[in-house]
């Protein structure tokens, strides 16, 4: 089910109304859309990705007696309550898990954190690939940084995110979402370098120059613990060692064919050959942005979205057929963005065709008999900030 956007002031009221107590404060972070550079940030390689409008919001109150409760406006589930000092990494703890999570990290980190009340509520889709699970870490994470006075920066938290999703929740993602939801600007693209998490902030005002993007959530859900994730990223790293480097990133491209024919086993070739040609891709995107050529990034997206589908294997007929779909109706470029099996895909469109080509794809969804696609426009917004 799509959720609204709640304001500030309706989760401040519905955490009164839970707990009888008005929150310390309200705060928001935002899921992502990739532009380009998909399955290259747990590489130490290069992405390109921009906040979203749709954002979690969390309502908090601080304690100091090691309770931990959770609450969530979206789902009919009871409210959480829990120990801080009796969280269990991979205990199935459902969708409590991430920000129960967070707070197990910042204590790991061995930053005092006492207990927290908490009732969120999210915008973000669930399951297409926005990084929902990213916004619920990183607002979390802000809130209790801002409460229990710890002076992280954004980076900082966006490892802390990180960490819980990988060894609280069990989803060994690259640090790309959590990123982007701390750190994003609005009207910026945020190219980060995923080894030093060094950050440039890239001017991306596509209606400027006439242009708009289209998020295309196919409503096929995905799922990112069932272990075709981590299957990628082991091949990724069985690659790395097996051509004597540390990561991926340190491959450049221009080697890329003569290490391609060291490696014998089809499918680590397969996904060696999409992560350094995806690192590309970004520096192209970079630079074509950089020299204000913003329609000529269409095709390099179209470019990622074919080796997703071929060297990486992570698309499904639903994607596929919205970039197909999508160029085939006029689009500039389009690609599959996220982790994969589902989601979401982009599309760069001449703003004046955006609901012709919208109507496009929704036509060839219904002659597909697939599930309506629900399609919105992405506008890089703010990453994540104290509302109240």
């Amino acid at each position: 089910m799509d959720q609204r956007q709640s304001t500030a002031d309706e989760v401040a009221a519905g955490f009164r109304n839970l707990y009888g107590f008005a929150p310390d404060g309200v705060w928001a972070a935002p899921g992502r859309v990739n532009l380009i550079g998909e399955y290259t940030d747990f590489n130490e390689g290069f992405v390109m990705p921009l906040a979203l409008p749709h954002s979690a919001l969390a309502a908090v109150a601080r304690r100091t007696d090691g309770v931990l409760r959770l609450h969530s406006a979206d789902l009919d589930v009871p409210l959480a309550e829990l120990r801080t000092d009796e969280l269990k990494p991979l205990s199935d703890g459902g969708w409590a898990a991430y920000p129960a999570g967070v707070v197990w990290a910042l204590r790991e980190a061995g930053h005092t954190v006492g207990g927290a009340d908490l009732h969120l509520a999210s915008a973000v889709p669930t399951g297409a690939g926005l990084s929902s699970s990213a916004a619920l870490e990183v607002v979390t994470a802000l809130a209790l940084n801002d409460l229990f006075e710890l002076g992280l920066s954004g980076p900082e938290l966006a490892r802390i995110a990180q960490r819980a999703e990988n060894d609280f929740v069990g989803v060994p993602c690259g640090i790309m979402d959590q990123m982007a939801s701390a750190c994003a600007r609005p009207g910026h693209l945020l190219h980060l370098d995923c080894r030093d998490l060094s950050v440039e902030q890239v001017p991306f005002d596509l209606a400027a120059h006439g242009l708009g993007l289209l998020v295309v959530d196919t409503r096929v859900k995905h799922a990112l613990g069932d272990g075709a994730y981590a299957e990628r990223r082991d091949g990724c790293e069985e690659g790395a060692r097996l051509l004597g480097l540390s990561h991926l990133r340190d491959l450049p491209y221009e080697q890329l064919p003569a290490a391609l024919g060291k490696l014998t086993d089809e499918r680590v070739r397969r996904y060696v050959r999409h992560v350094v040609s995806d690192d590309h891709r970004v520096q192209r995107v970079a630079a074509l942005l950089e020299a204000g050529e913003v329609r000529a990034i269409g095709p390099v997206l179209t470019e990622g979205h074919h080796s997703l589908r071929d060297d990486l294997r992570i698309s499904c007929p639903e994607l596929d057929l919205a970039v197909e779909a999508a160029n085939a109706a006029g689009a500039l470029g389009a690609r599959m963005t996220g982790g994969g099996f589902g989601g979401s895909a982009i599309v760069l469109v001449e703003r004046e065709r955006q609901a012709e080509i919208a109507e496009a794809l929704e036509r060839a969804f219904v002659e597909a008999s697939f599930t309506a696609p629900r399609i919105f426009p992405a506008v890089a917004a703010q990453g994540a900030r104290r509302e109240r």
